[in-house]
């Protein structure tokens, strides 16, 4: 007669660890860690220039519940600069709670899940305006003096004022 083998089944027991992750993840909200407090307020936490070339997707809990695990999206050009500064982003956001909810930072440089969630959106650099010269307002308002409104004139020589800023001097 064979005897049954029981592969993979645990007979009615389950893992320490898998009973107190639950457990373990409510202390550590109690404690102030909360996901969405990270997420909400990335940029406060990690500034402004990390913010924009990063984004975290995940954090998630180990087999031992001993600190978590941060996962960051970014983009391929920016991931080495990232991964150097790993250290430095753990570090800001133990401080931001108060004590070492986050024990690693892994980089991704696409949503953890598949690559349709991993699209990225950061916030684009601001547009830098050049101010038009005195030479060139003059020119835009010689322009429109033809014009007998005011306010047409006015909006004309702003507009002629704008479009020879951005034109190179060979095009003028």
């Amino acid at each position: 007669m064979k005897q049954q083998r029981h592969i993979g089944t645990t007979r009615g027991f389950s893992r320490a660890a898998t009973l107190m992750q639950t457990r373990i993840r409510t202390a550590s909200e109690e404690r102030g860690f909360a996901v969405t407090r990270l997420l909400t307020h990335w940029a406060e936490v990690v500034g402004d220039a990390t913010a924009s070339t990063a984004t975290p997707v995940n954090v998630s809990y180990g087999k031992g519940g001993m600190g978590a695990t941060l996962t960051l999206l970014t983009t391929g050009a920016q991931a080495p600069m990232l991964e150097m500064q790993k250290e430095k982003i753990r570090e800001k956001v133990n401080a931001c709670y108060g004590y070492r909810a986050i024990a690693r930072v892994r980089i991704t440089q696409t949503a953890p899940t598949g690559f349709s969630e991993g699209r990225v959106a950061f916030t684009p650099a601001p547009k830098t305006r050049k101010a038009p010269t005195a030479e060139i307002r003059a020119a835009a308002e010689t322009l429109a003096d033809t014009v007998e409104s005011d306010e047409l004139r006015t909006a004309l020589a702003a507009l002629g004022a704008n479009v020879l800023t951005k034109q190179n001097p060979e095009q003028r």
